[in-house]
């Protein structure tokens, strides 16, 4: 029993000693630790915008906003549904648009916020009462950018991207899929892209330019309709099946307009051109017939269309489509295994969730040989 009772004693005066080095270290116990409070870090974080800006914002994004044409990137990266603010050509719907075709419905019933177009102008005052948590801002300009966040004080996200198979636009993805939380969705559609893109190349990459073509793509549409004078240099569709596009002689990059006669001095073998502008190019044709019926293209019944792509942006869904059509015509050996159709539908569903092509067509947008005049 004594031995017991001296056990207990020694076991008791351990602990209390034990006790007495903890609370001396200074150290806390976890017992002792403070609770978590909630912080900042928790229900927020930074990103970087392709402005280069870096913009804090809520850790979860349940509602967006859109200056420009940010609608359009949204709907491909799977997160149209959670805009409660668009502009008024967001909510015209458009067939050269599809993305205003496919969410017509929803982008009725929103709050314009601004303009849209070229000339875009915000809505500052229905931004601030609908108050999103973020506003995405396409083409906006840095100094815009933080202009439009101080007015509204709402966290502005600046987009910037360009071309079809471009790192901005894969960036651009990567940047909306980060901030809305569909990170799945836009690596789906880069992969996607990607492959179209190393499709359309590995087709044509070892054709020999002694055994091309030479092409033209006219009436193309740029702040505007153009007749067959508005041209492209290093025309996108073109560049991804490195086709041999007369205009790149010039040494430009983009929209152009050209001297008509300078057409007749390159004389490409096929000319394709923008169903929408027919109109413009018929009215020329019916004043000079004979500068039209002299060109080879023309002759030879080489003449096709290609579907304008750029409005209100880049339609980046249309512009793979001409890409492929414009290589079944120019190279058909290499292109005789696509099924044109089904693989612009395939493009469209993985692009804007539904299939288009009809829709282009029922619109005269249709993809086909031309004849110039009728």
């Amino acid at each position: 029993m004594k031995t017991k009772k001296i056990s207990a004693l020694l076991l008791a005066m351990t602990f209390i000693l034990a006790l007495f080095a903890g609370c001396s270290s200074g150290k806390s116990t976890p017992s002792e630790a403070p609770s978590a409070s909630p912080s900042a870090a928790a229900t927020e974080r930074t990103i970087t915008d392709m402005l280069g800006r870096e913009v804090t914002i809520p850790a979860e994004i349940k509602t967006a906003a859109v200056a420009g044409s940010s609608a359009r990137l949204l709907t491909y990266a799977g997160c149209a549904d959670r805009l409660i603010g668009v502009t008024d050509m967001d909510k015209t719907p458009t067939p050269g648009m599809p993305y205003t075709i496919v969410n017509k419905d929803k982008f009725a019933n929103l709050t314009s916020v601004g303009a849209g177009g070229a000339k875009d102008t915000q809505y500052d005052e229905a931004l601030v009462t609908l108050n999103p948590d973020v506003i995405f801002a396409n083409y906006l300009d840095k100094e815009s950018a933080d202009n439009l966040q101080t007015k509204t004080n709402i966290p502005v996200i600046g987009l910037k991207y360009d071309g079809i198979f471009s790192e901005s636009v894969y960036k651009a993805l990567e940047l909306a899929g980060e901030v809305m939380g569909t990170q799945d969705r836009c690596a789906e559609v880069a992969k996607a892209m990607k492959e179209w893109q190393e499709d359309l190349n590995n087709r044509t990459k070892d054709i020999a330019d002694a055994d091309k073509p030479t092409v033209y793509a006219g009436a193309v549409s740029f702040k505007g309709g153009h007749g067959i004078e508005g041209t492209y240099g290093k025309y996108p569709p073109f560049v991804a099946i490195n086709a041999k596009n007369v205009v790149d002689e010039t040494g430009q990059d983009g929209a152009m307009l050209i001297d008509k006669e300078k057409l007749v001095v390159w004389d490409p073998d096929i000319i394709f051109l923008t169903p929408a502008n027919m109109n413009l190019v018929n009215e020329d044709y019916a004043k000079n017939k004979s500068y039209y019926d002299n060109l080879k293209a023309v002759k030879n019944g080489n003449v096709y269309s290609q579907v304008s792509y750029n409005y209100n942006g880049t339609n980046i869904e249309i512009a793979i489509v001409d890409a492929y059509y414009a290589g079944m015509v120019i190279y058909p050996d290499k292109f005789a295994d696509v099924d044109f159709e089904k693989k612009a539908d395939e493009i469209f569903t993985l692009m804007i969730g539904q299939p288009y092509l009809q829709q282009l067509k029922d619109s005269g947008n249709n993809f086909g040989k031309i004849t110039i005049g009728e």
